[in-house]
């Protein structure tokens, strides 16, 4: 069942991308393409104009719910958490679902695409480009999600599923199952099963068997990186800019329980790696640009919020990003997972940074 409910949004995604290459596909050899091209837009319309007017309503009750009344009945509601925050809460979500639902329209229409195809390499006329564009703002819908609620309530109300003795969020099967199919979309999305195999599919991916060398370089910059967090965390202590221990609170909730086994430290290093590599570095980057797909790449991380890790998240986008560029995605995918695997295992061993 869980597998099923972490499929379902992927097969949306994926069936609306491969409709979009098949528009693309039909518009490249002059065939026509326009009927094709709308049955992959009108989904994300009617899903985008969903969440506009989700937004909207969120923003009205979140003006009905500035009371001290009503704080108080959620407090009987998240014991040990931010009622009040979680009452603003629904303002911050409110904006932050309708105004990206917006851009995420708006984003499909080639009259905007014109001006970002100066800032990225995109063609504006792609209809791939236009719904791999689109898709972004589903990106900041999620983070926004994770704001409204606030990432210390978050932490709370794991923290009180775990005592009552209840599965732990992240599972080792919800994992991989959410990176396989991570993966799969960017393979559907760069054209296969419509005008690439298989092959062809991961060449263009950037997919391929590294060389020992690149190895080599794949763990030593993996291993590397870590004592620059290290750094980082300790310069940032210095001038009193710390970790948020929210985000500390709601990661050992969210991934502690895989950081017991070496089955799941491995999990925690090779499933990100093979989800987020394909779909990131792979498919986005040759088309959104180093610097774009490392900010999407930090955003998706929306457990991070907006604070100091999620610096560290856009600082490791960069690096892969610029190994995709030098070598292959391959490599990226390698010091992916030695740098998780690495903090994974700095936690079973309970060494701070």
């Amino acid at each position: 069942m869980d597998i099923l409910i972490t499929a379902l949004p992927f097969l949306l995604l994926g069936l609306i991308i491969w409709l979009a290459n098949m528009a693309e596909n039909r518009r490249q050899r002059g065939e026509p393409y326009r009927s094709m091209a709308y049955a992959s837009y009108i989904p994300l319309l009617i899903l985008y104009f969903g969440l506009f007017v989700g937004g909207l309503l969120l923003q009205g009750i979140a003006l009905q719910l500035q009371n001290r009344d009503v704080a108080t009945q959620f407090n009987t509601l998240l014991p040990g958490g931010d009622a009040a925050q979680m009452v603003a809460g629904f303002g911050v979500y409110g904006w932050g679902v309708w105004l990206p639902a917006l851009v995420g329209m708006l984003l499909l229409s080639p009259r905007l695409r014109r001006p970002l195809a100066r800032l990225i390499p995109i063609d504006p006329a792609n209809i791939v480009h236009a719904v791999a564009l689109s898709y972004t703002m589903l990106v900041i819908i999620n983070l926004m999600f994770t704001l409204g609620a606030g990432i210390g309530n978050l932490a709370t109300m794991a923290e009180a599923q775990s005592a009552a003795g209840d599965a732990p969020m992240v599972t080792l099967t919800g994992l991989w199952a959410q990176q396989i199919f991570t993966a799969l979309l960017g393979v559907v999305g760069v054209g296969w099963l419509v005008h690439r195999n298989w092959a062809t599919a991961l060449q263009r991916l950037g997919i391929v068997r590294p060389s020992l060398s690149q190895v080599a370089l794949g763990v030593g910059i993996g291993l590397g990186l870590v004592p620059v967090v290290m750094l980082i965390e300790r310069v940032s202590s210095f001038f009193q800019v710390a970790f948020d221990p929210d985000v500390e609170r709601l990661t050992e909730q969210l991934l502690g329980p895989l950081f017991n086994t070496p089955l799941g430290i491995l999990s925690i290093g090779a499933a990100a790696a093979l989800g987020e590599e394909t779909l990131l570095r792979g498919a986005v980057q040759p088309r959104f640009g180093l610097f774009f797909t490392a900010l999407v790449f930090a955003l998706l991380h929306s457990t991070y919020g907006l604070s100091l890790s999620t610096l560290v998240v856009f600082i490791l986008g960069l690096v892969l990003g610029i190994i995709r560029i030098r070598h292959n995605t391959s490599t990226a995918m390698i010091i992916h997972t030695i740098y998780n695997m690495t903090l994974a295992l700095l936690a079973y061993f309970d060494i701070a940074f």
